[in-house]
């Protein structure tokens, strides 16, 4: 029987199998760890900056600090503008999951109005998600500590500490500083084109009119941050570092509180504006506006209803002292004079008759004088301090409107103040042109003889009348009206810088002196339509009365106020400076639908000059008394 051979096992072939596995395992080996150094690579150096980053993020949050907006004081130092500190409920959208129903558990331990509610989602859709919107402001103490208890319950709700804008005489100043309301899409539209943005990170207000829009860069301040480490809720462990923001320039007004009290009590309820500036500078004493309302009810965003009871035929939102416009009248008549002499059309000794009214050559229609049967013999002094209208009736027609609207626009009628508030109007100072843009007609003789008494088509702001006047009392002069003097920051002032315009220059300077002595007349004179009003003044003051017509009255009849509407009743004005001798404030009073310059305009300026004075006493003489 044959045996069965063992094969011979090949070792050298095994050995190549077993060498060329191996070396395929290591480089599939070196190959996964060139990945994994790559890797490595990638992320401890290439892209280390970025995850660091991401790392921080979720550890690190920078909070913008909002800066102190800047302080508004009177000329006294009386603080009129500023900050208290309050609570508000605030979201960042970006951070909550299910935002209705949040807001839906934060109202059941929060009293939150479905207005209030409604506001902060229309915020949210105009703001980007990741900025803190106020759901609710001005908590109190047991909103705060309720809110405290639950906060873990409503990631992205904070508890925010703010200043808020707060105006301790409410109405009294609000045309003139204005005030601050919630920063809107629009506005921030303009802060991002003017590269501002990033600066209102932190803010949330913004200056809405006034001083508080005119002067916002300088209010405003710089933003600040803070660099904090938080938890995975979200908790403030420990801050990291610090920006602090530059708080906003203080500013310090012209403006006197004190005047401006006095203006509000003296117009009482009546319709109105009263202006006082200081004679030697142009900057505002008093700039009150009648009605007016609170600004503190914008400063939180105003409720439905309280904004509706503005939006009443009175008109509380406009401002009367740069945007009512009305028409001059009599208070005029000093500038025409002026012009008058200067044009040649009349002199100091120059005497005109007049019958109670004024004829154009071969024309029925009368223009009528105030007083029905006339002042008879009238010089240019008699003719002011009476208020003659017969007599500027005949300077107007003789010059045409033409060059009564160049000279008067020296004055600055037609156009800005200069005034350092925005709500301004330029009214109307017409023209033959302007007539034909406006009305498609020509202009007619008739038409320019209503303006020689301030009538007509002219209109002027108090504030246009008020600087027009001043440029007179020193005599060309030109200091345009303001109300701030200078900013301050860091104990360091810097004064406002208010250039004058071109002076108005006479060809003769002494008419200057014939309308100011005129002026002197009209209240000084037992027949000045102003005498009665500043009877037994301690100063000696100069002015003129004005009594506009608001409706025409027909040919042939009389002005009856009784038989009018309220509101078409006639327009009381009056301009006065004082001392005569050498002017320290010019006090121009307008009061709408009341009649009578003389009897009601004339003693509210008689009441802001007593004040005056009285805080102001003129040297060696006697206080004037409380009127």
């Amino acid at each position: 029987m044959l045996r069965k051979r063992t094969p011979i096992r090949d070792h050298s072939a095994e050995a190549n199998l077993f060498a060329r596995r191996a070396f395929t395992a290591f480089i599939f080996v070196l190959i996964l760890v060139a990945i994994l150094v790559s890797n490595l690579y990638n992320l401890q150096i290439v892209a280390h900056q970025t995850y660091q980053t991401r790392s921080n993020d979720n550890r690190i949050k920078v909070i913008p600090i909002a800066p102190n907006r800047g302080l508004i004081y009177d000329r006294n130092g009386n603080l009129l503008a500023e900050n208290k500190p309050i609570y508000n409920l605030e979201v960042i959208p970006e951070e909550v999951d299910d935002l209705n129903d949040s807001l839906d558990r934060i109202s059941a331990l929060i009293d939150i109005s479905e207005q209030q509610r409604q506001e902060f989602l229309d915020d949210i859709r105009n703001n980007r998600r990741f900025n803190s919107q106020v759901l609710k402001s001005r908590l109190d103490d047991k909103e705060v500590a309720l809110f405290s208890v639950n906060q873990h319950k409503f990631p992205g709700f904070n508890i925010e500490a703010r200043l808020a804008r707060y105006y301790p005489y409410g109405d009294t100043l609000t045309h003139a500083l204005g005030y601050v309301a919630k920063l809107n899409k629009k506005e921030l539209a303009i802060l991002e084109a003017e590269d501002l943005a990033t600066n209102y990170r932190a803010t949330r207000d913004f200056g809405k009119l006034g001083l508080e829009k005119f002067y916002e860069t300088q209010l405003h301040g710089e933003v600040g941050s803070q660099s904090v480490e938080i938890n995975n809720r979200g908790r403030v462990l420990r801050t990291l570092d610090e920006t602090a923001p530059v708080p906003g320039k203080d500013l310090t007004l012209t403006l006197d509180i004190g005047l401006q009290q006095i203006a509000q009590l003296a117009l009482q309820d009546m319709r109105g504006a009263v202006i006082a500036l200081d004679a030697k500078t142009g900057g505002v004493l008093a700039l009150y506006s009648n009605p007016s309302y609170d600004p503190n009810l914008f400063v939180h965003g105003i409720s439905s209803k309280d904004y509706k009871e503005l939006l009443n035929p009175d008109r509380p939102l406009i401002n009367r002292t740069t945007q009512g416009r009305y028409a001059p009248a009599s208070t005029i008549k000093p500038h025409m004079a002026i012009f008058g002499l200067e044009e040649g059309l009349v002199s100091e000794t120059t005497e005109m008759w007049d019958p109670g009214f004024f004829q154009i050559p071969n024309v029925d229609h009368r223009w009528r004088d105030w007083k029905r049967w006339g002042h008879g013999h009238v010089d240019v002094y008699k003719a002011i301090e009476e208020s003659c209208d017969t007599y500027f009736y005949d300077i107007a027609y003789r010059a045409g409107i033409t060059k009564i609207s160049n000279f008067m626009a020296q004055f600055g009628f037609g156009d800005l103040s200069g005034i350092d508030i925005k709500e301004e109007a330029t009214a109307i100072l017409p023209t033959a042109d302007w007539k034909r843009g406006r009305f498609r007609e020509s202009w007619y003789p008739g038409d320019t003889i209503s303006v020689g008494i301030g009538q007509g088509y002219w209109t002027v702001t108090p504030i246009q009348i008020a600087n027009a006047v001043n440029i007179m009392v020193n005599k060309g002069k030109n200091n345009p009206p303001h109300l701030v003097q200078k900013l301050s920051h860091d104990g360091v002032s810097e004064d406002i810088n208010n250039d004058e315009k071109p002076p108005v220059v006479l060809k003769n300077p002494r008419h200057w002196q014939i309308a100011l002595d005129a002026m002197h007349n009209t209240v000084k004179k037992t027949t000045g339509t102003a005498h009665k009003a500043f009877k037994d003044t301690n100063y000696d003051s100069a002015g003129k009365t004005g009594t506009a017509q608001v409706v025409s009255i027909a040919q042939g009849e009389r002005y009856d106020a009784e038989k009018l509407k309220e509101r078409h009743r006639d327009n009381a004005i009056y301009v006065g400076f004082a001392p005569f001798d050498d002017p320290q404030i010019v006090v121009t009073v307008i009061v709408e639908n009341t009649g009578g310059g003389g009897s009601v305009a004339a003693p509210v300026a008689r009441k802001v000059m007593d004040y005056y004075f009285i805080a102001n006493p003129l040297e060696g003489k006697k206080e004037a008394p409380k009127s």
